[in-house]
């Protein structure tokens, strides 16, 4: 029996959202502590890159999954030194280490465009939850990293909101000087969070060379790392609503390919541009900035005070 076709659309964005959750939590760690990442496009390639390349010389996934962490998080430590230790200009550092990420992984992967994966992330059933109608199809019938998304998404949620830890990295990000003289270590703070943040956007890239689409191409993340980072925004720097904004997302990207499969039977959507189609998850954050933005000039909505704003200790 055929799945209707709304499940089928859903159960797509799922996994479209994937990579895009992972990047997402990942910068909402960072911005939380008061760094602006803008380097998440360029984590995501080296991890994609590097996750490749790890599994093709391993054959096994699970050591891609560990070089897409490692590399995902030395990008991330490059942007905390420049950025927390040097007090560097944040849009700048994020800017570059973008430009930088797209250049190494072209150069890196540059000889293997094309070479299959010996060892992807396949769907696995997950026993009983995924007997649950409709809601079975759509969330428990995916690979391990989707799986590990859910886990994450609890596990950041409880750090951040549950935690004396969480506590002190919303301080850090609200005023870290404040926080420093009661004796919260801030640089420390901003490290972790930095660092942890570049290894989960490596780990979304990682998502879309070895279960997304199992292989390497030059610049595969197609904008998604830009898409996190408006995700934020649209989420209000919350791990559940970034969940939930990852799948619509991803379900607008899901949908443009199934108008296209559809062909005759999408009606007066047959004749929409496919390039159109393609535009569509880009349009949609370019719609939510503007929306998101005017409503966070109103009233602030959860932007954590000092937000790309180096902190200097002599100063305080």
């Amino acid at each position: 029996m055929n799945d209707p076709l709304v499940v089928v659309i859903l159960s797509t964005a799922v996994i479209a959202g994937t990579p895009l959750l992972f990047a997402a939590l990942g910068e909402i760690l960072a911005e939380r502590s008061g760094v602006l990442n803008l380097g998440v496009e360029g984590m995501m390639l080296v991890g994609a890159v590097s996750g490749y390349i790890a599994t093709l010389l391993t054959g096994n996934h699970w050591a891609g999954v560990l070089a897409a962490l490692a590399a995902g998080g030395m990008m991330g430590m490059i942007h905390a030194f420049i950025s927390v230790s040097l007090r560097g200009n944040q849009v700048v550092s994020g800017l570059a280490l973008t430009i930088f990420g797209t250049g190494l992984s072209a150069f890196l992967g540059k000889s293997y465009i094309g070479q299959p994966v010996p060892d992807v992330f396949k769907p696995v059933t997950v026993p009983l939850f995924s007997q649950i109608p409709y809601l079975g199809k759509i969330f428990f019938e995916h690979d391990a990293l989707v799986y590990l998304s859910y886990i994450f998404v609890i596990v950041i949620w409880v750090l951040v909101f549950k935690t004396r830890w969480g506590l002190n990295l919303r301080a850090v990000g609200e005023n870290p000087a404040a926080a420093d003289s009661m004796g919260i270590p801030v640089y420390l703070t901003r490290y972790i969070s930095v660092v942890s943040g570049g290894m989960l956007a490596g780990l979304g890239g990682a998502y879309l060379s070895l279960a997304y689409a199992p292989t390497w191409l030059e610049n595969m993340t197609a904008g998604r790392g830009w898409i996190a980072v408006a995700l934020v925004i649209f989420a209000v720097w919350h791990p559940w609503k970034a969940l939930v904004g990852s799948y619509i997302f991803g379900g607008v990207d899901a949908l443009g390919f199934h108008i296209q499969a559809m062909g005759e039977k999408a009606l007066f959507l047959k004749d929409v541009s496919p390039f159109f189609l393609q535009m569509l998850p880009y349009i949609l954050t370019i719609i939510v900035l503007i929306l998101v933005t005017s409503e966070t000039k109103k009233r602030r909505v959860g932007t954590p005070a000092a937000l790309g704003l180096p902190y200097d200790r002599e100063e305080r």
